[in-house]
């Protein structure tokens, strides 16, 4: 039976402030936990069910992580999933580390993305896409928030991200690279070709779009022809787009 201490430490954790100061996070699910304890994450604990602890005891068996049998209701009752019936686990958050883009490389820079679920998915589409890193504004939802660890699927834990300052970022490693921007007007994607030599694709706010601070520096402004009546379209799939287009050419 789970202690009220660990039931207590697990549901602060949902909560930002409480993650920077015990600098840990929750994964929950076992495709998501999985991916956990084969990456370079330090993990603290696992609470799984004894179904998952059978299925997947062999790899449990090649860590040292500290394992809890934990009943369905139990589970249930501590993530911030609607069903949860495998696991949760508790890992420590990475130190917020400089990421530099090298020569024939692209990495996103996320301008204020204030949605989890969109931060989630970008994280995965770069994964797909083969983007390793990612430059996040101070403003863009925090990296560890379970539902970006949720809507991640896993991709957390290749995909690196980078907090910081996005003018002072731009102003020591943007100069003669190139800086793409998604906008509602500017050359079509469709018709613009990726440098071969890398640089930036840089995304909005969902609302928004890209803030003045950062648009100074964008060497492209680029759009998604729209073809249909929408508005507008969600930044993960946006992303999703750009990303696509770049590998195409």
């Amino acid at each position: 039976m789970l202690s009220k201490n660990r039931i207590k430490f697990i549901n602060a954790l949902k909560i930002k402030k409480f993650r920077q100061n015990y600098q840990s996070f929750i994964v929950e699910g076992s495709k998501s936990v999985l991916e956990l304890l084969r990456s370079d994450f330090e993990v603290e604990f696992v609470l799984g069910t004894s179904d998952f602890q059978q299925k997947y005891s062999s790899i449990l068996s090649q860590h040292q992580t500290t394992f809890e049998t934990v009943t369905l209701k139990e589970l249930e009752g501590l993530g911030s999933f609607q069903t949860n019936d495998s696991c949760l686990a508790v890992a420590r958050c990475k130190e917020n580390v400089f990421l530099a883009v090298e020569n024939k490389e692209y990495a996103l820079v996320l301008d204020d993305v204030r949605d989890p679920g969109n931060l989630g998915t970008i994280i995965r589409v770069a994964d797909w896409y083969g983007i390793e890193k990612i430059i996040c504004s101070p403003d863009t939802t925090d990296f560890y928030n379970p539902k970006v660890i949720a809507a991640s699927k896993g991709s957390f834990c290749r995909v690196k991200v980078f907090y910081t300052d996005l003018a002072e970022y731009m102003q020591h490693h943007a100069p003669g690279k190139v800086v793409v921007g998604a906008f509602l007007d500017g050359q079509s994607l469709y018709e613009y070709h990726f440098p071969v030599q890398g640089g930036f694709i840089v995304m909005g706010n969902e609302s928004n779009g890209i803030g003045e601070g950062m648009e100074r520096w964008i060497t492209n402004r680029i759009t998604i022809p729209r073809v249909g009546l929408a508005e507008s379209l969600n930044v993960g799939i946006a992303t999703a787009v750009m990303l696509d287009n770049l590998r195409r050419k």
